[in-house]
Formats: structure tokens, sequence, C-alpha cells
């Protein structure tokens, strides 16, 4: 039997090199896959959630945030328990040194800059600010420096504009006072005296928050047409299982410890497997159910979804007992 072709949308992850260089594919795939970024762009173009909501892809790598939304929109998409990115939020939070801000209760009443109002480490950030460190969320403005991928209505009350310039630029010139981005401003790259990390010791809060609640928080998930899902059923746990040979073979990668240009990234990987106990990038949706209800829980509260879903609903029948 012909194998099927279809096409698939990934950051160029060390995660996902053997898909690009072709060492592992979906078993009865014949695969294209294309280095598309999101904020920065890849080979074929960035944008890759606006263009995969668009349906430009069979598979993508998706915002976690808006497949929910997609998903309570009913638009026709369909996940597996694959999750590709994660981040914590603590050390992606700034701060201008002139504004004030000496702990995250300071940042009620104040301006801060996001992406957009809906994108995975907006809801993030906001969430663990309020659930975390007892924030009134809804008393930041939020302003924000792209359009939404899937249009929202924010809840009353809650204040969102979007921005004059480059968000990095109102965080130097103090008319935002804080920013939430998963890239941080070319600023604080350069190490703009001006500007700083809301939390000193951002690895020790990210830590802390591990310690607290067992999962580094899940970005993005893997997402299907899902008239593909539905017409091959089989093709799904295919792509699980492909994925799953993907991240074996990348952490063989570090068995060399020159591989990374990092000095001691055979330290650093080992370091991270003590810390989380084992693998940081569990698949599957047992491993995941804490991680998946609490950002469902955000979603709701930030009123980007109507109703609270199940961890369940967000993926293909076949592999909800993963």
């Amino acid at each position: 039997m012909a194998s099927l072709p279809l096409t698939m949308a990934l950051e160029h992850y060390d995660r996902h090199i053997p898909f690009f260089d072709g060492s592992v594919a979906p078993e009865g795939v014949d695969l294209t896959v294309y280095d598309v970024g999101q904020s920065k762009a890849g080979r074929h173009g960035e944008r890759r959630h606006e263009r995969m909501l668009a349906g430009e892809w069979d598979v993508a790598e998706l915002s976690l945030s808006s497949y929910l939304l997609a998903r309570d929109r009913g638009l026709p998409f369909i996940a597996i328990p694959v999750f590709p990115r994660r981040l914590f939020s603590q050390s992606r939070i700034y701060v201008n040194n002139a504004a004030g801000i000496a702990s995250p209760s300071d940042l009620a009443g104040k301006r801060m800059g996001l992406n957009a109002y809906q994108v995975t480490l907006s809801v993030l950030a906001k969430g663990d600010l309020a659930h975390e460190y007892g924030v009134p969320w809804r008393e930041i403005t939020y302003v924000c420096g792209h359009a939404e991928a899937v249009p929202v209505e924010p809840p009353p009350g809650v204040r969102v504009e979007r921005a004059r310039a480059d968000l990095g630029t109102l965080l130097l010139e103090n008319e935002i006072q804080a920013l939430a981005l998963p890239h941080p401003p070319r600023a604080v790259q350069d190490g703009d005296p001006r500007v700083r990390r809301l939390f000193a010791d951002a690895p020790a809060e990210e830590r802390a928050f591990l310690q607290r609640n067992g999962y580094w928080p899940i970005m993005h998930v893997v997402a299907f047409k899902e008239a593909l899902a539905r017409e091959h059923p089989w093709a799904p746990p295919a792509f699980f299982a492909a994925f799953e040979r993907a991240k074996e073979e990348c952490y063989r990668y570090y068995d060399d410890p020159n591989w990374s240009r990092l000095a001691w990234g055979r330290h650093y990987f080992e370091d991270e497997l003590a810390v989380f106990g084992g693998d940081p990038w569990p698949n599957g949706l047992a491993r995941n159910r804490a991680n998946l209800e609490r950002f469902i829980g955000y979603s709701q509260e930030q009123g980007l979804i109507r109703e609270r879903m199940t961890p369940e609903s967000l993926f293909v029948e076949a592999l909800r007992g993963s």
C-alpha cells in the first residue's frame, strides 16, 4: 500500500532534528517537513500558529492556548498528547528598573507588554502571577504587540491595548513597566541596565515551582486537521510513536559532550535529569494531566474559553489512555 503524503510544520528544535534529517518518520507516511517559526522566522517563514489555523498544513506544532480557543470555537483541529515546547513563566517576565517593582505584588496597577492577550506564555504568566504569587491580574493593563491568532474579547474590566511601538522599546522608555515574552527583548539580551528580570534568581523560582507543582508548563501541542485524523485514524498514533523515537534519538546527541555549543552542555543535561527525576519532556496524557488541567483553568478564568474542558477532550480517542 502506498504511503500517505502529509505535510508537517515544526520549529527547528534539537528534538525535531530527526524529522528534518529524515532519520525518523511516522510509519505509513510520506512526510514533508517544513521549518516554520512563530515569533522568529525559519527557512519557510513564520507565524506558524496562524497559518496552521488557516489550514496550511496537515499537522503542525501549535500554541496550546490557541488550540484551546480553536476547540472552544469548533474549529476543525484535534491534537495528539505530544508537547514539543515548554517554558516556566518566572524567567520570562522583565521589568523596568525605574518602575518601583520589587516583588510580583507591585505589578498591580502597572502596564505589562504581551505578544498577545491569548498566547500561551501570556496566559501562563497571568495565571502564575495570580495563583503562585497572589497578584490581582485584572488590575494590570495589558499592552499587546500582535493581533490575536484567534479573536478574543477580554472579560469586562480587563484593560487590553495595542502597542504603539516595539515592546522592548516601550519597556526601556517605562511606557510599559513589565513585559512577559517567550524571547527576551534585545535590551535584555544586550544587558541594558534599565531592565531586569522580575525575579532576581529566576532558575531558583522555577525549581520551586517545579517542586510545588510537579511539572514544567506546556506551551505547544501537535495538532492535526480533524478530517485527516478521522479519515486515517492510524495516523495520529503513528505520529505519536515517531515523536517518541525522535526524542530518544535527540537524547543520544548529548552522549557526545561537544554536541552542544555549551561548554558544560552534558553536565546541564545530567543535572536536568536529576532535577526532574527523569525525562523533562514526557508525552502522553497521564503524565501531563495536572499540567493541562491547570492551564485549562487559567484559560477559562481569563475569559478565553467558555466552558472548562477535560484533558481527554483535547486529544484523539486512540491516545487518551497514553
